[in-house]
This record gives structure tokens, C-alpha cells and sequence, in this order.
């Protein structure tokens, strides 16, 4: 009995070790998923324009204060191992742009998850911050840009500039320590809600419509129009670019963003 004991210890050593050595190299163990991870630094300057394309998984950008774009991808799959290699991230970098994109092989039903942390400077052009099935989240970044996911929430934080979102199932959060006044800004939802914080001195056309939902502003708005709590057409400070809020199930609310709070 006593070798017995032996013989079980030295197997639960072994796969102890075993399985310190897959978590060393990044592979999961059999039932939960295996991952595959793509690390690249790309030069871009201050002003530079990024883009990314996912598919199926989040998406993250942080605005830092480096002249280059960080892209950390994590493919996760919980099916064949092998089709990690079969989805590839593809990159353009050029002098002035940088450019992601996640490529399915075509015609497979390739069940593999890309979730993106990307590093951008943080005054940039986003020319478009994509996915279908996941979040999208800004952080930490001075410029503008195009949001968009389907099944997902789309988040805009310590952040300052223009930027439009669009999901369909998801709610749109974006936080701006200042509004720039370089063009349109359409933030739109079909199933959630919208909140717009802004700083006090704000200027803009503001255009805001919930067909199930209601309306509130914490900065005075001017109305023009009204649509019985739901909407509202109007101005912000003197006026401006417009700004369109929409969405058919959930509320609209533009908050006033304190610096400090």
C-alpha cells in the first residue's frame, strides 16, 4: 500500500508539472480552449490614422504617448487546435496608417474568437474600430473616428474629440472631457440605451429621438422642437455640428462631465 501511495504521488507531481509547463507556453488544457497569441509594434506618428476589422470578439484601443501602435491579439478557440493558424491577423502599416484585420478562411465555419488590446498614440484618426460580435472600448485618446459592432456595448472614456457609434445590440457610453467642433457625430442603438457626457462649454446642434424610451439632459438645451419626452431637437451652448442620439428600446441621456468627477 505503501508503494501504491508512491506511485500516486509521483503522478499528481507530474501532471502538476505538466500542466505548469502549458500554462508557461499559453495552451490551455483540453476543455478549456486553446489560445494563440500575435504581439507586433508598428511605427505611427501623432495624427496617424488606425484601423481595426474583427469579427467575433472585443476590441480595446488606448491612447498612449508613444509614437507607434501596439497590437496584442488573443485567438481562443474550443474546438480544433489547428484552427488557430487558420485565422490570420493581417496588418497594413504605412507611413501615415496603420490597418488590422481578422481573416477567416473563406467558406469555413472556423469557431475561433479574436480579442483585441491595441496601443495607439494617443492623438489619432480612427478610422474605423470594428467588430461584430463583441465590445468596443476607447480610452485615453485625442482625434475622432468610427465605432461600430452588432452584438455588443460600445464605450468612450477619459477621452476627448468626435467619435460616432453604431451597434444594434448594445448600449452606446461615451465620455468627453472636450467637444470638438470638426464635423457631424451620430451615436445610434437599436436595443439600449445612449448616454452622452459632455463639459459644460459643449456647443452643438443636438438632435435626440427614443421611439421606447425617454429623454433627459443635465446641460440646457435650447429647443426647437420637442417629442413629448421622448426627443428633442435643439441647441447646445451657441450651437454647432449637429449631434444625433437614436435608439428604439432605451433611454437617452446627456450628462454633464465635471473635470474631477
Amino acid at each position: 500500500m505503501l508503494t501504491q501511495a508512491w506511485h500516486k504521488a509521483g503522478r499528481r507531481t507530474i501532471l502538476g508539472a505538466l500542466l505548469a509547463v502549458v500554462a508557461v507556453l499559453g495552451i490551455a488544457p483540453v476543455g478549456f480552449g486553446a489560445t494563440q497569441v500575435y504581439e507586433q509594434k508598428y511605427p505611427l506618428p501623432a495624427g496617424g490614422s488606425f484601423a481595426l476589422m474583427n469579427v467575433n470578439g472585443s476590441v480595446q484601443v488606448d491612447g498612449w504617448e508613444r509614437d507607434e501602435v501596439e497590437v496584442r491579439a488573443v485567438k481562443t478557440t474550443t474546438g480544433d487546435e489547428r484552427d488557430l493558424a487558420r485565422v490570420d491577423i493581417e496588418v497594413d502599416s504605412a507611413r501615415d496608417h496603420v490597418a488590422v484585420r481578422t481573416r477567416y478562411p473563406q467558406g469555413s465555419g472556423v469557431e475561433v474568437a479574436v480579442e483585441y488590446h491595441v496601443h495607439v498614440p494617443y492623438r489619432v484618426l480612427l478610422g474605423g474600430v470594428e467588430t461584430v460580435n463583441g465590445n468596443v472600448l476607447v480610452r485615453g485618446v485625442d482625434g475622432k473616428g468610427e465605432l461600430r459592432t452588432v452584438n455588443g456595448d460600445v464605450d468612450v472614456t477619459e477621452s476627448s474629440g468626435r467619435f460616432s457609434a453604431h451597434t444594434t445590440n448594445g448600449s452606446i457610453r461615451l465620455k468627453l472631457r472636450r467637444l470638438s467642433d470638426d464635423g457631424p457625430m451620430a451615436l445610434e442603438t437599436v436595443n439600449g440605451s445612449v448616454v452622452l457626457s459632455l463639459p459644460p462649454d459643449a456647443h452643438a446642434e443636438l438632435n435626440a429621438l427614443s421611439m421606447n424610451g425617454d429623454f433627459s439632459s443635465q446641460l440646457p438645451v435650447t429647443a426647437t422642437s420637442s417629442r413629448a419626452g421622448r426627443g428633442i431637437s435643439g441647441l447646445l451652448g451657441a450651437g454647432g455640428n449637429r449631434i444625433s442620439l437614436r435608439t428604439v428600446n432605451g433611454g437617452i441621456r446627456v450628462l454633464l462631465d465635471e473635470p474631477g468627477i
